[in-house]
């Protein structure tokens, strides 16, 4: 069949007005696709620290983290891969299942049970570089939260530990945060009874110290 010139101008015309219906219907869809894109899931590995070992459900230092990053007007999803007990050797024995979840980043919270039973410092270092690599080869960010020994476990000893963690940051390129625990430690009114385990009132404090740094963390997924 023949086309004539009147039928091809309709043509073109019907045409431009479908291309401008389209991008027009791009730009207002675009912003709602966003705002319904699922929030960065991040993933808490660690011990009884990130467990919430003799907490109330629900306020462990994942869930307040969580908290207080919402009321930045930050949404994420935060999952607790807290096992209390758990060595740096037990956090990557489990790594694989932890990461089911399929995060986008990743804070680590390992080494205090290391330190209480006063394993080899280099084996502490080669489970956390080997956690820290499996979770580089998949993409994900990674922020390092470290542990620091305390003295009487000798000059020598404590030395080696307390390098294990910014040695790591530097060779990996990762975000650190120098001592979990800092400003909690040996704090009376900021631990339970047993004076290792943050109280609801430490682990405010701890979330609060480290909250700049989760940020830096979920703004290195935009890059």
């Amino acid at each position: 069949m023949q086309v004539n010139v009147f039928d091809k101008k309709t043509l073109q015309l019907m045409q431009r007005l479908w291309l401008s219906a389209l991008v027009g219907l791009l730009i207002v869809t675009m912003p709602l696709a966003r705002a319904m894109a699922a929030p960065p899931v991040v993933l808490v590995l660690g011990d009884s620290l990130v467990a919430g070992h003799g907490l109330p459900q629900g306020r462990a230092f994942p869930d307040i983290l969580r908290q207080k990053l919402m009321r930045d007007g930050i949404d994420v999803t935060m999952i607790n891969a807290g096992v209390s007990g758990d060595t740096t050797a037990g956090g990557r024995a489990r790594l694989d299942w932890s990461l089911a979840a399929d995060p986008d980043a990743a804070i680590i919270v390992l080494g205090g049970n290391d330190l209480l039973r006063g394993l080899d410092p280099q084996a502490s270092y080669d489970n956390l570089q080997a956690i820290i690599t499996r979770l580089q080869d998949r993409d994900i960010k990674v922020l390092l939260a470290g542990m620091q020994a305390p003295r009487n476990l000798g000059a020598d000893y404590a030395d080696e530990f307390d390098r294990i963690y910014p040695r790591l940051a530097t060779q990996h390129d990762i975000l650190l945060y120098p001592f979990f625990l800092d400003g909690v430690a040996l704090m009376v009114d900021l631990n339970q009874a047993d004076g290792m385990h943050p109280n609801e009132a430490g682990v405010d404090v701890i979330a609060g110290k480290i909250l700049p740094l989760a940020k830096q963390l979920l703004a290195q997924l935009a890059r």
